[in-house]
């Protein structure tokens, strides 16, 4: 599993702001690079939603008590096996272990844990560094 501490080898890296449109051509860039990697439909959506979640949840989470100017980092790393994606908020962090399990009956009603969880549905792998403030994900190819 990818070391959630270590930048990724090689990784093109940005620092982006709460800037949509700056975010929405990251993303297409990324998706982008999987498709000409050979990734198709279904891992371009599975890449896509997490990426989505983990850069709203390190804006709407990781800097609720930073200004609006504050920015993460977001690394990412296309190969014909593997999409490789960094993303780390200035925030605090938190404990990803202590979100409420989304899919419990008594959490049904509540937002938080589900960004987590569909990205830990949709990703091979998803590690967190200690500190809560950065998620390092892996989409592996199917039957790569």
């Amino acid at each position: 599993m990818p070391d959630p501490d270590t930048h990724i080898q090689g990784a093109h890296a940005v620092e982006l702001s709460r800037d949509q449109a700056e975010i929405s051509s990251l993303v297409e860039q990324v998706l982008d690079r999987a498709e000409d990697a050979g990734f198709g439909e279904s891992s371009l959506f599975a890449i896509r939603l997490a990426i989505e979640e983990g850069i709203t949840n390190a804006f709407e989470h990781g800097h609720t008590e930073l200004d609006d100017s504050a920015t993460i980092r977001f690394e990412y790393a296309v190969s014909p096996q593997a999409v490789e994606i960094a993303i780390e908020d200035q925030g605090p962090g938190f404990d990803p272990a202590k979100l409420p399990d989304p899919t419990l009956l008594e959490n049904l009603s509540k937002p938080s844990g589900r960004g987590v969880m569909l990205m830990r549905a949709y990703m091979s792998e998803v590690r967190f560094n200690p500190k809560g403030n950065r998620v390092r994900m892996r989409y592996a190819r199917p039957n790569a």
